[in-house]
């Protein structure tokens, strides 16, 4: 495809994809769709086309990553491809590795049991309930 071709931009939705954000183009467009993606800080439709220098918000799970469109592409190529297509701005990913770390740190708050109880432990839970009524 010339660049002439690509003037015109590339579709969003192809573009994330493209630029390996999405494993399909169809998740990149639940996405869309979901409203996790922002372009030039509005809300986007799947077709809307992404030109050199746009910014665009996404937001997967807990991490939001703002990017700088800096190449187009409509086909799936090399990683290293990909990520010359985009680069991501230096406070976002500041807030994505301190989200990171703060994930980190959270200790996990459920019940963990070792699994079944044993004998002495079925017994105890016998005699707890019985003098419990």
């Amino acid at each position: 495809m010339t660049d002439s071709d690509l003037s015109s931009g590339v579709r969003l939705d192809k573009w994330l994809w493209a630029a390996r954000f999405f494993k399909t183009r169809s998740l990149a467009s639940e996405a869309i769709n979901g409203g996790k993606i922002q372009l030039n800080g509005h809300r986007a439709k799947r077709a809307k086309p992404v030109h050199i220098g746009d910014e665009v918000r996404i937001r997967k799970g807990p991490f939001e990553q703002f990017v700088v469109v800096r190449g187009l592409a409509e086909k799936r190529g090399p990683a290293k491809v990909a990520q010359a297509l985009y680069e991501e701005t230096a406070e976002s990913l500041h807030n994505r590795e301190m989200t990171a770390i703060q994930l980190k740190s959270i200790q996990e708050t459920s019940f963990r049991t070792k699994g079944r109880p044993t004998k002495r432990e079925r017994r105890d839970i016998e005699r707890f309930k019985r003098g419990r009524r």
